[in-house]
């Protein structure tokens, strides 16, 4: 069957190649923009991500990790004391503006945690050049790799400049630690505060650590239980709590799943019409061989081959324009992979698209008469 459905595809070269390009701009719309809102979604739960805690503490009506409320200081001694917590560390999130020596002002977002733990972050295995121990030094701050042409000056260590009117120094270049609301800055806990003003009795979050033995689900219902309004998460349901968020009040979720909803119809109807096309121009040879014996269950079976052929055809073809362009826009700042579980999810809808889109075809061919290939 295989060698018939070649012979089928090659005859109509044109068509072919039409159904081919169907599939491939629709997956590539697909992936492109799986890919984008992978890189969004990124950004959006990047703080929480980064930092090295088992349970974010924070005011109990916050749900988004880029919208903190403001703590006492006096609730890191009472989550502290709550059992199976190992530590707890406050941080502070604080806005600010940075100016730089080429006259460039933008806003920036700054992380601060105790030194030299850093829980909130950044990673060390994040850190590029400089070290935590720099971020230690007099004004330092960290600055990232990709935020350099916004600032529009090197984000190297020694770097200075000011935020809030105020000498800070670059201790740390970071690779790809960017927030959704603007650039972050990390820094010690009493630098965040003095860079935006802040209140030394106010603080945004606490971050906990769990001792062994205790799980963070267990920790986390322990001070839920213990201490009224606070709100402990466990960090991953956190980050897709503020992910929810943002998606669901920005309208990026909706925009995305509209274009590749769009992409998924439009390639259906391109594929279709295409080989409904093509099956019309070999009408005679599908009644021939009707004729002689296929039955329609065969005939299914050749026009699906040959759209399982054009699936996996275009799906290479677009999967390979797909690594072009996220290689592409990777030296911008726009970084995003593709895992196994995506990439299969991407082939089976192109599949689907595919095996759809020959229903037209079916509909038609499997209703054919075999005696009407012998009337004039």
């Amino acid at each position: 069957m295989l060698k018939e459905a070649m012979r089928f595809i090659q005859y109509d070269k044109a068509k072919s190649i039409g159904v081919v390009i169907g599939i491939v701009i629709s997956t590539f719309l697909i992936g492109q923009q799986i890919g984008i809102a992978t890189f969004l979604t990124g950004l959006m739960s990047g703080m929480v991500d980064n930092s090295t805690g088992d349970i974010w503490v924070v005011d109990s009506r916050t749900t988004d990790a880029n919208s903190l409320g403001k703590l006492d200081v006096r609730k890191v001694r009472e989550i502290r004391s709550i059992e199976g917590v190992a530590e707890a560390y406050p941080m502070v999130l604080a806005g600010g503006t940075a100016t730089f020596s080429n006259g460039k002002s933008t806003g920036i977002l700054l992380v601060g945690s105790e030194a030299p733990t850093f829980a909130a972050g950044p990673l060390p295995e994040k850190i590029l050049q400089g070290s935590l121990e720099r971020l230690q030094t007099e004004a330092a701050v960290s600055a990232d790799l990709y935020d350099a042409p916004t600032y529009e000056i090197e984000t190297t260590p020694g770097t200075e400049f000011e935020i809030n009117g105020k000498r800070a120094v670059i201790g740390a270049q970071t690779n790809n630690l960017r927030g959704f609301g603007g650039s972050m800055m990390y820094t010690t806990l009493e630098r965040a505060r003095y860079f935006g003003n802040s209140s030394t009795t106010d603080i945004s979050a606490v971050v906990v650590n769990v001792k062994p033995g205790y799980t963070p689900q267990q920790v986390r219902d322990q001070i839920n239980r213990g201490i009224y309004g606070l709100r402990a998460w466990v960090r991953s349901d956190f980050s897709a709590s503020t992910v929810s968020y943002v998606l669901g009040t920005s309208g990026i979720g909706a925009s995305t799943g509209t274009l590749v909803v769009f992409a998924v119809i439009s390639g259906f109807f391109i594929i279709g019409l295409t080989m409904y096309s093509s099956a019309l121009d070999r009408i005679r040879d599908y009644g021939t061989l009707k004729a002689i014996g296929a039955s329609n269950g065969y005939i299914r079976r050749l026009i699906l081959l040959q759209a399982a052929i054009f699936a996996v055809v275009g799906f290479a073809i677009a999967f390979a324009l797909l690594e072009g362009f996220r290689q592409g826009v990777q030296s911008t700042g726009l970084i995003f992979g593709f895992s196994w579980p995506v990439i299969a999810g991407i082939f089976g809808v192109t599949l689907f698209i595919a095996l759809s889109g020959a229903i037209f075809a079916l509909r038609r061919i499997t209703g054919l008469e075999p005696a009407a290939v012998f009337r004039g």
